[in-house]
């Protein structure tokens, strides 16, 4: 599973300029549909950035970061140890298609910006793996662009469809609504739908 990478300093941690845009408005959906307290695992963390930042946020809160990407759990530990918050684990080596994840139970399952930088079948093993070890009522959260009803929600959107579709024909902004079916199929209920900045949707579904 690629994504831009963004910069590296010289001290190993990576940064993504997309990642520090919009992790406030992110936090502020989190905020909102995440329990006050529990584990809550976010599955391709990326560079670390998120999970500072909402740890930092939402101190009742555990936060499990993962990557299956070595250099950037590289980075997330960097940045954990950098920041020396006492509620974030050291990532974890999760690819969603290899299951069990290794996690006995979650409260929450956090992902953001995955799924259309990866094939279908990586859609339905991360609502699959999240099933799994959600407790009951627990909350699956994706953010990233989305196709609604068949269509792209802007130009941009579907500019970078083309461009994603480009480097790899298995990746591409997925249908909402094929994702909440798909989410049903699991037992997952979708609570509600958020518009968020540059075209993007926070959606919220819970299990049982």
């Amino acid at each position: 599973m690629l994504r831009e990478r963004g910069e590296k300093s010289a001290d190993g941690k990576w940064f993504s300029a997309p990642a520090e845009r919009n992790k406030e408005p992110i936090l502020e959906v989190l905020a909102r549909v995440l329990p006050a307290s529990g584990l809550v695992l976010e599955i391709a963390s990326g560079t670390g950035q998120h999970a500072v930042h909402f740890a930092r946020a939402l101190a009742g809160l555990t936060w499990q970061p993962s990557d299956a990407d070595a250099e950037f759990r590289r980075s997330i530990a960097l940045r954990v140890a950098e920041d020396r918050l006492p509620n974030v684990n050291a990532p974890l080596d999760i690819e969603v298609s290899r299951q069990p994840w290794g996690l006995a139970a979650a409260d929450a399952v956090v992902c953001i910006n995955m799924i259309h930088v990866a094939p279908w079948p990586a859609t339905r093993a991360l609502i699959e793996g999240a099933r799994a070890v959600l407790r009951r009522e627990g909350v699956l959260f994706l953010y990233g662009p989305y196709r609604r009803s068949g269509a792209h929600t802007s130009p941009g959107n579907e500019q970078f469809d083309a461009d994603l579709r480009a480097h790899d024909p298995e990746w591409g902004l997925r249908d909402m609504e094929a994702v909440a079916a798909l989410a049903a199929e699991a037992g997952f209920t979708l609570a509600e739908v958020v518009a968020m900045p540059a075209n993007n949707f926070s959606v919220v579904f819970r299990k049982g």
